[in-house]
């Protein structure tokens, strides 16, 4: 099927109590493995990019490689630009044929981010794009924040719920004390206020920093409103060690043995996540909904 917005897959996933997994590819084959895991699990999915991946491979490569990829899948798939902070860089690739992007403009003040992210919904409402916004800072490695850092850097629930009531957003992703990259320590998660937010508004919530967190805290955050969890730095280690691994394991110098090799170790352990989401057989049964 085409490539979809996120927005009608998370409004459903929201409503039905589970995670859509939104998994930030490097190439087209870890997102071939990506959709290869979620098909067999009759899974939504989305597939997510960075800019710095969009800005190596470019875009026109990664949207044919996504459209082939979904029009050749039974199951929905998004295409889903990562925190972006320039407005003209989303507005190049909502016209390239993403169908859902995120404005990051959490490091402005209060009232700049609402402005820009309001901007940016207007713009991507008119093409059928959905939009993800951020309030509070996310630590870790692109920040180069410390996973527990002060109260400050997390969303104060009621500019969260004022925000979310200001523009229709497909996710909302407030700052609770998870971190992007490797956890240092035990994450401290401020489940209370993601269940202010929560109650309050109906928009889903994102979850990021994904890799590391424990199958209690998922659930939890999952229970709390959270219908997107974003897993990007396991996906990297799992596409350098299974390379690497098999070569020192087979001497191996067919290029193909170990990138397949590549595609079953990263479709394996990204469908185990689709599994802990909740998202397993989801596909078929939240079909109309996307609409």
């Amino acid at each position: 099927m085409p490539l979809i917005s996120m927005k009608p897959m998370l409004a459903a996933a929201r409503e039905q109590g589970y995670a859509v997994g939104a998994f930030n590819i490097v190439d087209y084959l870890s997102a071939r493995a990506v959709i290869q895991a979620a098909e067999r699990l009759d899974a939504p999915v989305i597939i997510q990019t960075s800019v710095k991946t969009v800005k190596f491979w470019g875009q026109a490569a990664i949207v044919s490689w996504l459209k082939q990829l979904a029009q050749d899948s039974k199951i929905p798939v998004a295409l889903h630009l990562d925190h972006c902070k320039d407005v003209e860089f989303i507005q190049q690739c909502i016209d390239a044929g993403w169908t859902s992007v995120m404005i990051d403009a959490s490091s402005l003040p209060y009232e700049e981010n609402l402005a820009v992210s309001e901007e940016v919904v207007r713009r991507a409402s008119s093409a059928g794009v959905g939009v993800e916004a951020e309030l509070g800072e996310i630590g870790g490695v692109e920040e180069d924040i410390v996973v527990d850092e002060a109260d400050a850097h997390l969303a104060d629930p009621a500019k969260a719920i004022a925000f979310c009531e200001r523009m229709p957003l497909a996710v909302f992703a407030p700052a609770i004390g998870t971190a992007h990259g490797v956890y240092k320590g035990e994450p401290r998660i401020a489940f209370d206020r993601l269940e202010t937010i929560s109650r309050a508004v109906s928009t889903p919530l994102a979850l990021h920093g994904g890799t590391g967190l424990t199958d209690d805290v998922f659930k939890r955050c999952i229970a709390l409103g959270c219908a997107k969890v974003n897993i990007s730095t396991q996906i990297k280690h799992v596409f350098i060690d299974s390379f690497v691994q098999y070569h020192l394991e087979k001497k191996e110098y067919e290029p193909l043995k170990p990138l397949g090799a590549q595609l079953e170790a990263i479709e394996r352990e990204m469908a185990e996540h689709i599994v802990r989401f909740g998202g397993e057989g989801r596909a078929s049964k939240d079909a109309p909904r996307y609409q």
